[in-house]
């Protein structure tokens, strides 16, 4: 016979120490979040139920799929539980989290999605949605309103559908000014660089560029009772596999449908700057600074940075993992070496790179975990303008020598070729296409570089030229300082 699904009447049932920190029939939905992947079920979730425990406040989360409405379908079904295995060196530790207290598909439940965004009781509007979530213009950094999916949402009659996350949070932010319901803080916990900012303008920008006739006013009361805090997230959550399912059933007995699992590290840096009560999460560790800007490029230069480096080499070298990256010749130098090339240009007042560089390698060696090389390597088009580029910029307007960014940036091309990983990319098509034009390998690379909004390191041509020079290494599966 089959186990049991996960419920809450199969908590019971669990040791103690499976159980979730806090009971969820105590919480009740008062952060909407958008984004209902893993990452935030390791995450947020987690130091959100760990204040609620701490404090006894009911801090629950609503949790809203922007694109999956069976993910949302799969999370109801189980009362909005699911497990997350702590993967440590000397095996996995496994608990049930209880913080999500509804699943919901934007679509499908734009209804009850408007609701809860206009609802007094929510004052927290967390997000993770990737970089390609928030449609910015590589060319202004603002709301790309020439975007399909963005002009669609503009177009759409008032109580029309809408597909994107920016256009949903503005409709529903829009709709909670005009009932004049109370402040409210939306936070962006995705890697990008001043993040809090970012969403901040491209929400603004969709309401400036709507047909709504009271606009101006919307914008208004934006700037004066809904703030965009810029935070730092850091754990590595792998992608769920097979495995993670029947581990999760041998160590709860239950089925759980969801199961996420993650390192044994994380934190959480956010900018104090909060316009509405929020879940006390400094009580699980999280890190309120005035500013957060050296722990975040800290974070996107050198632990994505990384990240994205180990990936695109380890794809073009064969191997599948961050941990099978690390077990080459290569794994700890590429990162030691490239944290050392990007340190100069990271603020003051953040970790100290060569500590954050020596945490990064033990990190990325443990045993336990399985991230895939492929996951780290999606989206890379808009990865890269985050992770490499502004350092890279920096570096070469000061004369600095860029080996290691050259190095990655020519990993990064030769995966765009036709015939390469086909890893998952909305402008796969127009890189590809830039391998299509005769000429030198270094007019390919400066096409690349044009279609990721880089025009200026295009036409650096020592830049262009020596990332050119790398390929042939690459393309016989050497990789080489």
């Amino acid at each position: 016979m089959e186990p049991p699904r996960l419920s809450r009447a199969a908590l019971a049932g669990l040791a103690p120490a499976l159980r979730p920190a806090v009971d969820p029939r105590d919480l009740r939905a008062r952060v909407v979040h958008f984004g209902l992947g893993a990452f935030h079920r390791a995450h947020q979730a987690v130091y959100t139920e760990h204040a609620a425990a701490r404090s006894g406040e009911p801090w629950g989360i609503a949790a809203v799929a922007p694109r999956s409405a069976e993910t949302a379908r799969a999370l109801r079904a189980q009362d909005c539980l699911y497990s997350l295995a702590e993967l440590r060196p000397e095996g996995e530790v496994r608990r049930v989290v209880g913080s999500v207290v509804a699943a919901l598909a934007m679509g499908p439940d734009a209804g009850a999605v408007d609701a809860l965004l206009a609802d007094p009781d929510v004052t927290v509007v967390t997000l993770t949605v990737t970089e390609k979530g928030y449609h910015r213009s590589p060319a202004t950094g603002g709301l790309d309103l020439t975007a399909a999916p963005v002009a669609a949402d503009l177009a759409a009659p008032p109580d029309g559908p809408l597909t994107t996350v920016v256009g949903r949070l503005a409709a529903g932010l829009a709709a909670r000014t005009r009932a004049d319901a109370p402040p409210l803080t939306v936070v962006s916990c995705d890697n990008m660089a001043d993040n809090g900012a970012v969403l901040g303008r491209v929400v603004r920008d969709f309401v400036r560029a709507s047909a709504w006739p009271d606009r101006e006013t919307v914008l208004e009361r934006l700037a004066s009772a809904v703030s965009f805090p810029a935070t730092v997230v850091d754990r590595i959550v792998p992608a769920t596999g097979e495995g993670d399912l029947a581990a999760a059933r041998a160590a709860l007995g239950v089925r759980d449908a969801l199961p996420v699992s993650g390192e044994p590290y994380r934190q959480w840096v956010l900018e104090d700057s909060f316009a509405a009560p929020r879940p006390r999460w400094e009580t699980d560790g999280a890190l309120f600074v005035p500013d957060v800007a050296p722990y975040q490029l800290t974070k996107l230069r050198l632990l994505n940075g990384s990240h994205s480096l180990l990936a695109h080499l380890g794809l073009a070298a064969g191997h599948g993992t961050v941990a099978d990256a690390m077990a080459t010749g290569w794994g700890e130098t590429a990162v030691r070496a490239l944290c050392a090339e990007v340190a100069p240009t990271l603020p003051a007042g953040g970790p100290d790179p060569a500590g954050y560089a020596g945490d990064l390698v033990v990190r990325f060696r443990n045993p336990a975990m399985r991230h895939l090389l492929r996951q780290i390597g999606s989206d890379a088009s808009l990865k890269i303008t985050e992770r490499w580029l502004p350092a890279l910029r920096a570096l070469r307007a000061r004369g600095t020598a860029t080996p290691v960014l050259e190095l990655a940036l020519a990993a990064w091309a030769y995966g765009t070729r036709p015939g390469g990983p086909a890893l998952p990319d909305p402008a796969a098509g127009a890189l590809a296409a830039c391998w299509d034009r005769a000429g030198r390998p270094a007019d390919t690379v400066r096409a690349l570089l044009c279609r990721v909004g880089a025009a200026d390191l295009a036409e650096d041509t020592a830049l262009t030229g020596a990332v050119a020079d790398r390929l042939p290494a690459l393309r016989a599966g050497r990789v080489e300082f």
